[in-house]
């Protein structure tokens, strides 16, 4: 992994942070070679502030850290993309993103990313059930593995009612409400949805190979 530090007058190249799991970019930041060397060693973003005029680590104060999945150079080498997964808000305004409007409304994620955003609640739900007494996914994990399976089958059921029906509409609540008690399926049994795409992946690579799977 190669970075031209040189090119830049004062030896720091910018470096955009994007949501592992959402894609949602995060924030911006800046780092130098030492910088860049501390996050790959401790696994935490680590930027050089310009402000503060030495290293920071993104979380120091707050705890919400950044962690590193993977990064990667541009082109050039004078930029750098940080795949990571925050532990709380990045931003000090405490919404998830620098780029989030003034007004601390949301930019809406992709639609995959938002099943991504909503597996992070619902596993929040599952660690932490007694953070909203009121909330159903809460109840829901409470109930145990049977009820959670008996939620799924039903909301299949209905999916599947509507779609030979022709109640498209309706459809789109049931495949909701479908999508959303699979999430809380694999939460309860330890499972995510990176879990599942694996084996997508996995299918699509065989199938793609030429390889029959009967």
């Amino acid at each position: 992994m190669t970075f031209d530090f040189a090119k830049m007058p004062d030896g720091l190249i910018p470096a955009v942070v994007q949501d592992d799991q959402t894609g949602q970019v995060l924030m911006l930041g800046y780092v130098n070679q030492e910088a860049l060397a501390k996050t790959q060693q401790e696994g935490r973003v680590t930027f050089f502030s310009r402000s503060k005029n030495r290293l920071w680590t993104k979380g120091e104060t707050s705890g919400n850290f950044l962690m590193v999945v993977s990064l990667h150079p541009d082109c050039d080498g004078d930029a750098v993309l940080i795949r990571a997964r925050p532990d709380g808000p990045t931003c000090h305004r405490g919404t998830v993103s620098c780029f989030d409007q003034p007004d601390q409304t949301a930019i809406p994620a992709a639609p995959v990313g938002f099943l991504a955003e909503l597996e992070r609640l619902v596993q929040r739900r599952r660690d932490f059930p007694d953070e909203d007494p009121k909330s159903y996914t809460a109840s829901l994990f409470r109930k145990g593995m049977p009820k959670i399976a008996q939620k799924v089958g039903e909301e299949a059921v209905e999916t599947v009612i509507d779609a030979v029906g022709g109640n498209f509409e309706g459809l789109k609540g049931e495949a909701a409400d479908l999508l959303y008690h699979l999430l809380v399926l694999l939460a309860a049994a330890n499972l995510t949805l990176d879990d599942v795409v694996a084996v997508l992946r996995e299918r699509h690579s065989t199938i793609s190979a030429g390889v029959r799977r009967d």
